[in-house]
């Protein structure tokens, strides 16, 4: 695809799903005009009917962009897709790549809002307060407390030692909890946290139990009844996670038989797609269960900080070139604008591209400022300025180099 010449007036950014008024004034102030809301999620026609005047395109969890949307005439316009939230499974990412399409989220952003919610939980569930809660709302007073425990003491496994798992790590402790982790990847300890060889171990050993791991082949269905049967007598589990990850009907199956004390779940294999719409699972009626509907993150404060992390990254794209950051491209962090124009060229990762653009560039007489290439396994991604004007010939040239997927210039 050969882009038009990137104009802050020119842009059309459509934001779906209610994303917070933070990414809508971040916009305005580095002076983009044309910005679209919508409270909700769009389905897969309505996004195609809409893709035809949309450049900038942020959606949360509920928006599906799949192969067919990305794939279809109407997405030739569109530049960048930012991801109002952590995951972006709601995303064909092969797809984007091939497309030429950076993919951005905001990876850090509720981290502490998760975290909180998560010792919330904890704390709950060996108070026994759920259960508690539920009799007291069917006018039964008991106020026995036999299972009832202090968090201090407890061993804490947290499986999936990332930036939600770390942050758990760090306020566990400042309540007196002994906290270890199972991860695939090696990570560093922080604090007085400890690594765990397997994840059977972390099961056996641990009084609490909760999940903060991906969505992948390797995750689904990570948690099931072997598992369960595993975990210490007594343990209290939480997925705050991906629901695709714990087996719902072996977790019921647990909490009834007595094996697991309490469970905190907030995301669930099948998800209603709107408010209002209806709920069902395994875990009703379970008195010493805390459902919530996928809220761990959503915090008012979590959704500012995505609204101007995600909205920060998109301007910076459209405005420079700047891949910093994106799940999907070659990382270029790029600021300003040095030369006359900027050329970004990304194309298949196969030998003899740069030597094509160059020779372009050799042959036009333009002068080249600056340069920067980057490669993953599927792309590169060259930026090159030039202080020389650029012509149309130049861009029809630089689009049949080859394995070119993409050509933008922003003037």
């Amino acid at each position: 695809m050969l882009d038009a010449r990137a104009r802050k007036e020119e842009t059309r950014i459509l934001l779906l799903e209610g994303i917070h008024e933070s990414a809508v004034e971040s916009f305005k102030a580095a002076g983009f005009k044309s910005i679209e809301t919508e409270k909700r999620a769009l389905d897969e026609e309505e996004i195609i009917k809409r893709l035809p005047d949309v450049d900038v395109l942020g959606i949360r969890s509920r928006t599906q962009i799949t192969q067919r949307v990305l794939a279809s005439p109407a997405a030739k316009e569109l530049l960048v897709v930012g991801a109002f939230c952590i995951g972006t499974n709601q995303i064909d990412i092969k797809t984007a790549t091939a497309s030429g399409i950076p993919v951005f989220n905001g990876p850090y952003s509720n981290t502490r809002s998760v975290a909180e919610m998560v010792l919330g939980e904890i704390i709950m569930l060996l108070r026994g307060v759920p259960e508690k809660n539920a009799q007291l709302h069917r006018a039964v007073w008991q106020k026995g407390s036999p299972n009832s425990f202090e968090a201090r003491g407890k061993k804490l496994g947290i499986i999936g030692y990332g930036n939600i798992g770390t942050q758990l790590g760090y306020l566990a402790e400042a309540v007196g909890m002994r906290v270890y982790f199972y991860d695939v990847v090696p990570k560093l300890p922080h604090g007085n946290v400890l690594p765990v060889p397997n994840l059977k171990k972390l099961l056996q050993d641990c009084d609490v139990i909760t999940m903060h791991v991906p969505e992948t082949p390797f995750t689904r269905g990570m948690i099931g009844a072997e598992q369960f049967a595993t975990m210490k007598p007594g343990c209290v589990f939480i997925n705050a996670s991906r629901g695709s990850v714990v087996d719902i009907a072996a977790l019921a199956d647990a909490l009834k038989s007595g094996r697991i004390s309490g469970a905190a779940i907030d995301v669930f294999p099948e998800e209603p797609s709107c408010d209002g719409d209806a709920f069902c699972s395994p875990l009703q009626h379970l008195d010493n269960v805390i459902l919530t509907p996928h809220i761990a993150g959503s915090t008012q404060e979590a959704q500012v900080h995505i609204g101007e992390e995600v909205s920060e990254k998109l301007i910076n794209y459209v405005q420079f070139g700047s891949t910093n950051m994106s799940v999907n491209f070659p990382q270029v962090s790029l600021h300003g604008l040095p030369g006359r124009h900027r050329v970004l060229h990304v194309h298949k990762n196969i030998p003899g591209v740069m030597s094509a653009i160059n020779g372009v560039f050799s042959d036009l007489h333009v002068n080249i400022a600056g340069q920067y290439l980057q490669t993953n396994q599927a792309i590169g991604y060259a930026v090159t300025d030039v202080e020389s004007e650029f012509s149309a010939d130049a861009l029809s040239k630089l689009q049949a180099a080859p394995g070119t997927i993409r050509v933008r210039v922003i003037s």
